[in-house]
């Protein structure tokens, strides 16, 4: 065995291969639609349907969330109609899919706020850990992925598993007919292949979610606290 001095054996794990497979959950994945756009004739709203409409195919279960009216992060209680239907649907969700124009080289403020309400945690609970995540950018010029790379940072930091393909569909006014109805395309091709395998990451990872983010660092964090409390009682 190697010597490792600087960790607690205590809280070191070898991987649980049965943990791992547990059998699969027989219901539809459920996944969360979010678009990062206000406007009439929103291309990144154009994109969240069809992406919905896929994932249907599919055999999922989806919601999409309209931005309309979700104030800006703590300009507003939590208890807010708008912010407690995003959370809740967060919090139902197993999958979700990030839907943002770029704008000024960036995800769009409307994007952002919708992630800024989804807290870490909340109690014990954390809203977006072990979820999956794809995500989608539309761009009015030339194709670009500054959107798009800003959102896996935002989702590697929300614990979610971001799957490895992504769409970023340049020129969106060219891209959808007059019914936002997305035409043929090597553009369209992509989003059915994103569409496709976040639903095969959903259901490979959904029901071990929580064993793929069990930590050695906050097992043995937790283990400290409870020992204290032991302590304090005992005083």
């Amino acid at each position: 065995m190697p010597d490792l001095p600087a960790a607690d054996l205590n809280h070191l794990q070898a991987p649980d291969l049965d943990a791992l497979r547990p059998a699969f959950s027989t219901h539809k994945p459920r996944i969360l639609v979010l678009y990062g756009s206000l406007r009439t004739v929103s291309y990144s709203r154009f994109l969240a349907r069809e992406a919905a409409l896929l994932l249907t195919h599919f055999g999922a279960e989806v919601r999409i969330f309209d931005p309309d009216g979700l104030p800006l992060p703590d300009a507003a209680p939590a208890n807010h109609p708008k912010v407690k239907e995003l959370r809740d649907l967060s919090q139902w969700s197993e999958g979700q899919v990030w839907v943002s124009p770029e704008r000024h080289g960036a995800m769009t403020g409307v994007m952002k706020s919708q992630i800024d309400w989804i807290p870490l945690a909340v109690g014990s609970i954390r809203p977006t850990q072990g979820r999956t995540l794809a995500v989608m950018q539309v761009s009015g010029g030339s194709q670009s992925f500054n959107a798009v790379n800003q959102m896996r940072i935002l989702g590697r930091w929300m614990r979610m598993i971001t799957i490895p393909n992504q769409s970023s569909v340049a020129k969106a006014y060219q891209e959808f007919d007059a019914d936002g109805r997305m035409k043929p395309s090597a553009y369209y091709d992509r989003v059915v292949d994103v569409m496709e395998e976040l639903v095969k990451f959903t259901l490979l990872t959904r029901d071990a979610s929580a064993y793929l983010n069990d930590r050695y660092s906050e097992r043995r964090e937790e283990a400290e606290k409870l020992a204290q409390r032991v302590d304090i009682k005992n005083l």
